[in-house]
């Protein structure tokens, strides 16, 4: 009775963690395929993203076209353009009021990593206050570019990888 009883007890198990992953991957499915991007453009690639979206390249095919300018309403940051002194802690503070689960992609180099300017009022890159899951080259980079880390920050989402979350300050 004992071994029926632990058999029990094992099934019981297997049906809760067969049902639990079965519902994980159903949720980042359906997460993938909804994306509320929040473009944070400041410069040229501010202009890029919008060509992005526009009808010839479409951002709709890939479930993210559902533009907020909103961060209670968004689970992606775009950062796009140059980041100065001053607009570093207005960045932190939007990334800070997205919701978990958030994610950040970085375009183009000046979000990147200052780009060209090396001067002490422009932010050497967006992961200097935020933290960053996809880098997208260029200066500016291109909307096929920009799709690709797009399809990234996608992956990231169905293997289910998360990084902790980042304490309110």
């Amino acid at each position: 009775m004992n071994i029926q009883v632990k058999q029990a007890e094992v099934d019981q198990l297997l049906n809760t963690s067969v049902l639990t992953t079965t519902a994980e991957k159903y949720i980042g499915w359906g997460r993938k395929h909804s994306l509320w991007p929040l473009p944070f453009g400041t410069a040229c690639c501010g202009i890029e993203f919008m060509s992005v979206v526009g009808p010839k390249y479409d951002l709709a095919r890939f479930g993210a076209e559902a533009v907020r300018f909103s961060p209670r309403q968004s689970d992606l940051l775009i950062v796009a353009g140059t980041i100065t002194e001053k607009m570093g802690p207005v960045l932190k503070l939007i990334y800070d009021q997205m919701l978990e689960p958030k994610w950040v992609l970085s375009m183009g180099a000046c979000a990147s990593s200052g780009g060209f300017y090396r001067a002490y009022h422009v932010m050497q890159g967006a992961d200097k206050i935020i933290p960053v899951d996809v880098y997208v080259p260029g200066c500016p980079p291109t909307p096929e570019a920009v799709i690709d880390g797009i399809l990234r920050i996608q992956e990231i989402i169905q293997q289910g990888r998360k990084r902790a979350p980042t304490p309110l300050k």
